[in-house]
């Protein structure tokens, strides 16, 4: 599988032809002013929370691809009332079958306030389980014993976890939850965007190989094999 990071937490997939899109924060994303939002094709946008960073450029670009938005049912009733109603709502524990594999949402440890300062439901993470490779999304997330229930539900060929501290987990963090979810191989995401959550990347890399893991920092724009 194909992994495309956009900067912050947002990057893509492509799934039996499905091109999926998650949290996307380009616009307003400095490192990312390279990326040409407007080129960005989806078929699918998952959005873990509310908050701006991860929702910014949800509404242009659902609008300008039409593709279907997969969110919690506030941020999808949020959605509607900004014009993008080709949604699916769903909520932490439920999952469902969509063309390219199933999707389960799992616990994260975190708040979800939307941009206009509205409630935005639950935060979520992703486990999708597809026959192209199976990875877990955490979203914006502490660490949490409700990981150790993954690998009950998914056998993972990867994982994305954030990384920058302050909001979410640091990287010691980010090395005992790929512990618990039984996963080697992880992206990191939610780091340098901003001053809060800056990190020594080499540091990183270090923490991860010494437990016996590989912490991937892909450049943004960059598109990785996994």
């Amino acid at each position: 599988m194909k992994l495309t990071y956009y900067g912050h937490s947002c990057f893509g997939v492509e799934i039996k032809g499905k091109k999926i899109l998650f949290d996307p924060f380009i616009t307003y994303n400095e490192l990312a002013k390279d990326v040409q939002v407007d080129s960005i094709e989806a078929d699918y946008i998952f959005l873990s929370h509310g908050h701006n960073d991860h929702t910014a450029d949800c509404i242009s670009i659902a609008g300008r691809t039409g593709c279907k938005v997969v969110a919690s049912w506030e941020i999808t009733e949020w959605l509607s009332k900004n014009g993008i109603t080709n949604t699916h709502p769903m909520n932490t524990g439920g999952k469902w079958n969509f063309d390219f594999g199933t999707v389960k949402c799992v616990v994260a440890q975190h708040s979800s306030g939307l941009p206009d300062g509205s409630y935005g439901g639950n935060p979520m993470g992703f486990i999708f389980t597809t026959g192209e490779g199976t990875f877990y999304y955490a979203g914006d997330t502490a660490l949490t014993l409700d990981m150790q229930l993954i690998p009950t539900w998914a056998k993972l060929d990867f994982a994305i976890l954030p990384i920058g501290d302050n909001f979410t987990m640091d990287v010691a963090d980010a090395v005992r939850a790929a512990d618990f979810i039984a996963c080697n191989t992880v992206v990191g995401v939610h780091y340098d965007t901003f001053g809060f959550i800056k990190i020594n990347k080499e540091e990183a890399k270090q923490s991860f190989e010494k437990a016996g893991k590989k912490l991937l920092l892909p450049s943004i724009s960059e598109t990785i094999e996994l």
